[in-house]
């Protein structure tokens, strides 16, 4: 195939998807530094190999692109800075590798109190699902791409967590609470 079309097409299915990559990046990361790289590797993972892309759902493909760069990094950086005795000894750790992971940095912005802290009531797994489908917008089938979970999962997880945060609001007297 002529470079030219190739990079046309390239252009015209990721670029609309960079906005996306840079916010789950973002969310993953919690740094806007961090998540710029993450989604240079990315578009460079994605250009070299975008021959063996069918142009199916090009969100998708980006995301498991950016999903598993993201854990590559991870274990690159891990394995750079301890032996494998000293990585075991550590203490189990957000989605995204850090102490305070992905969801934990999305609930930190401006949100009300009362929200806030019914947010950081969920566990680790629900508050990802939220994150991801509630405040970055994807789809159910682009959450589970990103989590590496089925469907079904993100699905009963944000019907958990929305459960949970609705009695907690409710609880503290926002009765009204949007579906």
């Amino acid at each position: 195939m002529p470079t030219d079309d190739r990079d046309a097409r390239f252009r015209e299915q990721v670029l609309p998807e960079l906005e996306v990559m840079y916010r789950v990046a973002r969310r993953l990361t919690g740094d806007a530094t961090d998540a710029e790289d993450l989604v240079q590797d990315v578009l460079v993972r994605a250009y070299r190999s975008f021959d063996g892309f069918d142009g199916r759902y090009p969100r998708a493909w980006l995301l498991t692109i950016l999903r598993n760069t993201h854990i590559n990094q991870l274990r690159k950086r891990r394995t750079d800075l301890l032996d494998d005795e000293v990585a075991q000894q550590l203490p189990a750790r957000g989605h995204d590798g850090r102490e305070d992971g992905t969801a934990e940095q999305a609930f930190q912005d401006d949100l009300d109190p009362v929200v806030r802290d019914a947010l950081a009531q969920l566990s680790p797994k629900h508050r990802a699902v939220v994150a991801l489908v509630d405040l970055d917008e994807l789809t159910y089938q682009e959450a589970a791409d990103v989590l590496d979970v089925p469907v079904g999962t993100v699905m009963s997880r944000l019907h958990r967590a929305r459960r949970k945060v609705k009695a907690h609001l409710e609880a503290h007297g926002i009765t009204e609470v949007p579906r």
